[in-house]
């Protein structure tokens, strides 16, 4: 379960080098707002390059669950396919960040890449 900071308004991609191959749509959720109603022994994690963001997956299937983000150490990316009732493809557009020039490593601001679109077939 999880409370989202904003709903979905803050649904977004990343295209950083794991994100793009991970695929994962998240929506931001607050320190603490996060509750596993199973499984969270389960859990582990994986850090790259800087080590700063943690990105959480279980250790049986593989489904990565969520990641601490490195902008913001206090909010939670969730992955909305981990969300009961919710699919990535409920959203017809999904922003995608520019991770790939994360504003930690340009100085700059949060940019975006691009849109990820979703149209179903008729």
């Amino acid at each position: 379960m999880a409370t989202l900071s904003d709903g979905f308004n803050s649904i977004r991609r990343c295209n950083c080098s794991y994100c793009r191959m991970r695929g994962a749509v998240i929506v931001a959720a607050e320190t603490g707002g996060i509750e596993f109603l199973q499984g969270e022994e389960m859990l582990t994690d994986y850090r790259f390059n800087t080590g700063a963001a943690r990105h959480f997956f279980c250790s049986r299937c593989g489904i990565a669950t969520h990641l601490q983000r490195r902008s913001n150490p206090n909010l939670y990316g969730v992955n909305v396919a981990c969300l009961d009732g919710v699919s990535p493809f409920d959203f017809a557009e999904v922003p995608v960040m520019d991770g790939v020039n994360h504003p930690n490593d340009t100085g700059g601001q949060a940019r975006l890449a691009g849109m990820l679109r979703f149209i179903a077939a008729s």
